[in-house]
Order: structure tokens, then sequence, then C-alpha cells
């Protein structure tokens, strides 16, 4: 059932136990707030978001006040500042002033709420409560309690979304802190959602802490490549470096409004000191890999295609998008007719397995992609990685995994045992690979720089679609190393 109310003038359409702020947030309607959060249950402790509402004798707090039908709310009336402005001042009583060296200055609550309605001289004359600070609460977390406005979003969200409790408020009054109980860290796969919920910078990432400005970097919409799942992400990259430096999540019907801590570190391989930045080629004399041009490397590639014939291999991952399939194999299977493919995947993954939450057994991003793929041209592709071994093949093109770290440790041994057949074609883009000896190595694009789509383990194509600049003018992604054997098979054919 549908209920219609008025927002500032304009009117609005609510579902049934809807309330004002929900709608409000949905229409891109601005009512400040601190304790409220679209993933938790209601708290009304923070009193922040008054609304006047037309009728009622006192303003009523809009996170908790459900749309009734004929409503009349309005968000900007002088007595609505009013509130707002005195709520604030009580949230800044004990609060340090520190923002020159607070890690959430550009992105934190009570500084865009202070431009907005503060700007006055305080009325507190008192001391301000000293709290502990720079706590080292677990995992990726520090906690400055001398921050906190006791929102209670993070103990919420230990209760109900993880169901760890490992956050408690402690003592009364001015005295009240968030802390740990006891000794107890706080220790699980989505400890950094902490940080993203805290409005005030209480909580803090180590592996962020003191690195960017946020006001440096730019949000880039990506997909989460760290398993199954495929959460909607935000990558915050510095265009002018070309640098990486964090991963957020992006709200979506997939993930909610959280991320796991793994799927946090999907940015680091994509900085240039862990990355390919050119293609390589073993030098015929000195037996050593040495620099090349992605053009000089398939055009030996395409020779030794046509050399080896039918003794040949493909190796490929589940971490490439669906387009960058359909070429591969377009290729390969199609107009080579290569019928002996087989799924580089790490020996100690249980794909079946998953944590009630989000983050799934199986850390290949598109594994669903590539079964469709495989079905639609019709190739049986094997798991076994020690049958390619022994397959007498003349040539094998193997395509890495994108993400070592969804491998463990036990990529480096495949690699090296790949590394002792004859002709390898080893398409990659972590820099790790140079310590093995190749015939020749193709540097690619990682996701971030990639157009294309993934998967998920529900069937949902999720698109890649704002692709930074590569890393490297020569790295390539699937479709376009394709493209180029292509052209440099038309081109032999047009000279003979």
């Amino acid at each position: 059932m549908s209920r219609s109310l008025i927002i500032d003038d304009k009117h609005y359409t609510a579902t049934d136990g809807q309330t004002v702020i929900e709608v409000a947030t949905a229409n891109d309607i601005y009512i400040p707030h601190f304790c409220w959060h679209g993933g938790l249950s209601i708290a009304g402790v923070c009193r922040f978001c008054m609304v006047e509402v037309e009728g009622r004798p006192k303003l009523e707090i809009a996170c908790n006040l459900p749309v009734v039908d004929g409503m009349v709310v309005r968000t900007q009336s002088e007595q609505v500042k009013n509130a707002h402005k005195w709520a604030l001042e009580f949230h800044l009583i004990n609060h340090p002033l520190d923002c020159p060296i607070c890690d959430q200055a550009g992105e934190c609550g009570l500084q865009d709420y202070y431009m907005q309605v503060g700007k006055y001289p305080a009325q507190m004359t008192q001391p301000k409560v000293l709290k502990p600070k720079n706590l080292d609460v677990g995992n990726d977390l520090i906690l400055d309690t001398e921050r906190c406005i006791l929102c209670s979003r993070c103990v919420r969200f230990e209760e109900e979304v993880t169901k760890t409790s490992a956050l408690g408020i402690f003592d009364r009054g001015d005295r009240s802190i968030i802390g740990v109980y006891g000794e107890a860290k706080i220790e699980h796969n989505y400890t950094t959602n902490l940080v993203d919920i805290c409005p005030v910078g209480a909580f803090t990432s180590k592996d962020f802490r003191f690195k960017k400005r946020v006001w440096f970097t730019e949000d880039v919409k990506t997909i989460c490549p760290g398993c199954a799942t495929g959460c909607s992400i935000n990558i915050a990259h510095n265009a002018d470096l070309n640098r990486y430096y964090r991963v957020t999540p992006r709200s979506s019907e997939v993930n909610g409004h959280w991320m796991c801590n793994f799927g946090r570190t999907m940015y680091d391989h994509l900085n240039v000191e862990n990355r390919l930045l050119t293609s390589y080629r073993r030098d015929s004399v000195t037996g050593k890999l040495t620099k090349s041009t992605t053009t000089t490397v398939l055009t030996e590639l395409h020779e030794q295609l046509v050399v080896a014939q039918q003794r040949v291999a493909l190796l490929i991952s589940s971490q490439y998008t669906n387009e960058e399939y359909r070429a591969l194999f377009g290729y390969f299977v199609g107009d080579l007719g290569v019928t002996d493919v087989y799924l580089w995947r790490s020996k100690n993954e249980d794909t079946e397995t998953f944590d009630g939450i989000l983050m799934r057994g199986d850390r290949n991003a598109n594994s669903r992609g590539l079964t469709k793929m495989l079905t639609e041209f019709k190739v049986e592709a094997r798991v076994d990685f020690d049958s390619l071994l022994v397959g007498d093949y003349q040539l094998v093109v193997a395509l890495t995994p994108e993400i070592f770290a969804t491998f463990d440790r036990a990529i480096d041994d495949q690699l090296a045992e790949l590394a002792k057949l004859p002709f390898v074609s080893l398409w990659a883009n972590d820099r790790r690979v140079l310590d093995f000896s190749w015939t020749q190595v193709v540097s690619t694009r990682c996701f971030s720089e990639k157009r294309g789509s993934f998967t998920n383990y529900n069937d949902r194509q999720q698109s890649l679609e704002q692709p930074v600049s590569p890393i490297s003018g020569e790295i390539k992604d699937l479709g376009e190393i394709v493209e180029l054997l292509t052209r440099i098979s038309t081109l032999e054919v047009a000279c003979q």
C-alpha cells in the first residue's frame, strides 16, 4: 500500500512502513543525521534529524517517523534549523579539535554539518572531557574514543550484521565511551565496515590511515573481483599519480551496504610496483627474459601457433570478463580449433563455502560467466593442472589469475612447474611471474582498466563501467591481444 506525503512543498510517494528519512534519502532530500544508517536498526539517539510536521506541536526525528498518508513535512524551517544548530553544539561539547590530523577530514559528518548550520561562537565554557585515544582494537582498526559521538552505529553493526557483539557502550553521562570487552579484539572479516559507518573518524583504518587525503582521490565505480559474490565497490584512485589507495563498498542489491576485509585488498595488485609494465621474450643468446613490445611478442607467438598446430593447450582462469572470454575462445577455439582447455584453479579452494554474509569460497569473479562461455563454444574444460604438465604440448598459452592473493601460496608452485614446459606464452599482470623462466610474457590489464562484465554466483551480470587509463600503454586486455593476433595473421596471409 502506497502513501502520499509532501516534503518541502513537493509531493512524494512512500511504501507502507517507510519512514520520512527513508523517503527523503531515496529522493535526494538532505536531512542531517548521525545515528541512522540504512543497513542498521533505528536507534534515534543523536536527535539530529529533526523535522517539522504540520499539525504537530513539536519537532520529531525523521529516522523513527513513519509516513502517514497526507503528511506535510518541512526540513528547512527556522525552527528546524535552530534545532540542528543546538544538536550540533551538543555533539561538539567534548569533541577534540584535531581536524587537521584526522583521517576522516573531507568525509566527516561533523565537519559537513558545521559548515552548513554551525560557524557560530560556542556556548560551552567548561573544559572538554578527555578520553582514550589511538587504541588498537583489532585487525585493521584504530579507535579514538574522544572523537566518538556515541551514535551506536558500530555497536549495532556488531550485534545485527556480524552477530559478534564485540563492542559496547561503557560508563555513563559525559564519561560514556565505545569500547571492546576487556582485552578482547574485534577480529572478523568485516571489521573495516566500522570505519565506513563511523560518521566522525572515531574508527580509522590502519591500512588507509595517513596515506592520502580523500579530496586528492576520485572514487571509481567498479565490481569487486575477490570472490563470486561480486560486490559493488569504489576504488579510491589518484589520476595524476595513477595510484590506488583503498576499496570501499558501494550500496547495491548485491551487497547492501557492506563488503568483506579481503575484498578491500583488491587495490594493491593494481599499483605500479606490482605490475608488468611491458611484455617480455626470452633472448635467444642469453636465455634470459628481456623487455619487448607486445606486438613483437605476439608475432613470435603467431609463428609458433602455426608450427604447433594441434599440439596447443589453453590454460585460463575464471577472473577475466565475459567479453574477453568471447574474444579468446572465438580465436583459439573457433579459428584455430584448439580443443584442449584447462581451468587454472587453486588446489586449496573450497568453492562451496559461504560465510553467511557475503564472502564465498569461490575466489574468482567470473566462474559463472566462464562456464556459460565454455558451453556456448562447446568446450569441455579440465580442472587438472597436473595433466596439463604431462600432456606433451608443443605450445601452452597460459592466462594467469589476475589476483594471486586468491590462490594463497599454491600459485608459486604451479608457476614453477609450468615454466618447465617447452614453450609457454604467459599472459599476466603481476611482476612476480618474472621470477621464473618463461618463453615469453604478455602484459595484461587489470579489472579497473577494463570495460566488460562479470557474472556472479547468482547469475547477475554486472558491468565494469568506469575504467581508468591503463598504467602503461603496452598492456592490453584479452580482446586487444586477440585483435592484434588476428591482424598479424591477416597481414601474413596478405604478404603470401
